[in-house]
C-alpha cells in the first residue's frame, strides 16, 4: 500500500520501511549418504513479519565436502521457506574428494504475517557415497516489508 500525500504516517509503517536482516550460521557438521533431505544444524532464521505479502531474499552458502567420490552424485543444498523447498539449490558434484563452497539465492513473497521459518537442508542426489556441510555453511535473510 502506497503512502499518500497528506497522509497521517504511523511508526509501524515506517519501521516496515527499512529493510530487516538475519544472518544465521552452521552449528554442528551434517554427512549426508541418502537422497534424504535433513536441517543443516544452526542453519535456521526464525522471525515475524507484521504485514502480508512481506518480500524475502535469501542468499546461501553452503561449504560442502566430499567424503567419498561418486561421479555420478551431487550434494544438494535446498532453501526452505515456511516447510517449501524453494526452487534452487546449490549443488556440488561429487567426483573429487575435495571440498567448495556453492551458493543458491531464492526470492519470494510471505502471503500472511506473523512467524516465518527460513532454514537449510542437506541431500545427495543419490545413494552413493557421503558428503558433509562444514561449519562456514551459512544464510542471510532480508525481508521488505510494505508499509
Amino acid at each position: 500500500m502506497p503512502i499518500l500525500a497528506g497522509q497521517i504516517v504511523t511508526a509501524g509503517q515506517l519501521n516496515r520501511l527499512r529493510p530487516t536482516v538475519y544472518f544465521a550460521q552452521e552449528s554442528s557438521t551434517l554427512t549426508r549418504t541418502t537422497t534424504t533431505a535433513a536441517d543443516i544444524p544452526g542453519a535456521t532464521v526464525t522471525f515475524n513479519t507484521e504485514a502480508a505479502n512481506a518480500v524475502y531474499r535469501v542468499d546461501a552458502s553452503f561449504d560442502s565436502a566430499v567424503g567419498t567420490s561418486s561421479a555420478s552424485t551431487d550434494m544438494i543444498g535446498t532453501i526452505v521457506v515456511d516447510g517449501a523447498t524453494a526452487p534452487v539449490s546449490g549443488r556440488h558434484q561429487m567426483d573429487n574428494l575435495d571440498r567448495d563452497s556453492v551458493y543458491a539465492m531464492a526470492t519470494g513473497t510471505l502471503a500472511a504475517a506473523g512467524s516465518h521459518t527460513i532454514k537449510l537442508q542437506g541431500a545427495l542426489s543419490a545413494a552413493a557415497g557421503s558428503g558433509t556441510w562444514q561449519a562456514f555453511t551459512s544464510l542471510i535473510v532480508t525481508i521488505y516489508e510494505v508499509p
